[in-house]
């Protein structure tokens, strides 16, 4: 009881800075993007900033399509086609593909170039504000297995303060995914052909098979699989941001046509999804999501109620992954996908 309560506090003292790194990254500066993507650029670093600590971790990407997307997107038959449409002469300067299949970095002049595939940044966020803070464990021979649980506080709300999305709120997470993988781009879709997202995509399936990277418990030395109470943690908090990013896709609907039948058809599918679980598990966050969405209509060019639901939602998904546990969520173990499923 002791350490799960320590846990509960210990997320609810970072929630102010979780809020502010996603309100950060949702209100920032366009000119100091300069393209369509999920991270700035120009506060990017690169995998090789994180080899040092995270050999391991880098050792499993580079087997997996993330990494190796880098090397095969612009010679896929299918992508090249969707490129043809779309006018796209690079797929590795183009915001249409590099917003979701590459790791765009500023040099030294300014430009951009893609550096990798989907990366540790990519997932984690634009490092070069949060990387000495996440690796610091309090003083030069101080590590991760000696540090003071009040020193971890600190240096996981610096981080977090610095734009880092820290699986100590598996909703960050989780949003990293869901962002791409509902595919947001009505012209990509309607006019390229590109599939509306992956609609088979479930969190806990996808993350915990190749991608599968948790060797910080095992001081890395073992890839091992989350536990059943981290899982369902997972589970929800796939569910939750299933639902705001297929809102916010529904939201850039213009024309009745595949993009935004198929979005709308999406946030319904993640609302009843997330309606099932609420019912054996009456949490009240989720109570307050579901009205979040039925407070709004599904129907084209509802640009501002959709997106300003899916921003509600977003701070409630924030608010459930710090104060939620999985102990709290064993009414829906049945529902998470089995081993022999995971990707």
């Amino acid at each position: 009881m002791i350490r799960l309560s320590f846990t509960v506090s210990f997320l609810c003292c970072l929630l102010p800075q979780m809020v502010a790194a996603q309100d950060a990254a949702q209100n920032a500066d366009p000119r100091d993007v300069n393209l369509d993507v999920h991270l700035n650029p120009h506060q990017v670093l690169g995998y090789e900033s994180c080899q040092k600590c995270h050999a391991s971790e880098i050792g499993v990407w580079k087997q997996t399509p993330h990494h190796t997307t880098f090397m095969t997107l612009h010679r896929n038959p299918a992508a090249k086609e969707i490129a043809g449409r779309l006018g796209i002469e690079s797929f590795k300067t183009d915001s249409n593909c590099v917003k979701c299949h590459y790791t765009m970095q500023a040099d030294n002049s300014g430009d951009l170039q893609a550096v990798s595939g989907i990366s540790c940044e990519s997932c984690h966020g634009a490092a070069e504000n949060w990387i000495e803070h996440h690796s610091d464990f309090g003083g030069p021979r101080a590590t991760r297995q000696t540090e003071t649980p009040q020193h971890r506080i600190e240096r996981l709300r610096a981080a977090i303060g610095g734009g880092m999305r820290n699986p100590v709120n598996v909703y960050l997470i989780a949003q990293s995914c869901y962002r791409c993988h509902t595919v947001p781009d009505e012209r990509l879709v309607n006019v390229g052909g590109h599939k509306a997202g992956s609609l088979d995509f479930e969190f806990v399936a996808w993350s915990q098979g190749t991608l599968r990277h948790n060797f910080v418990r095992t001081n890395g030395q073992v890839n091992d699989p989350s536990s059943k109470e981290r899982q369902r943690e997972m589970f929800m908090a796939g569910m939750i941001a299933d639902l705001e990013f297929s809102m916010r896709a529904t939201a850039a609907a213009t024309e009745k046509y595949d993009f935004g039948i198929n979005s709308a058809k999406r946030t319904a599918r993640a609302a009843k999804r997330l309606a099932a679980a609420q019912s054996k598990l009456n949490q009240p966050l989720l109570e307050d999501i579901l009205a979040v969405f039925q407070s709004v209509e599904l129907k084209l060019n509802n640009r501002q109620q959709l997106t300003e639901a899916a921003d509600k939602i977003n701070l409630l998904g924030i608010r459930f992954a710090a104060t939620v546990q999985g102990s709290d969520l064993a009414a829906i173990e049945s529902f998470i996908p089995p081993q022999e499923n995971w990707k």
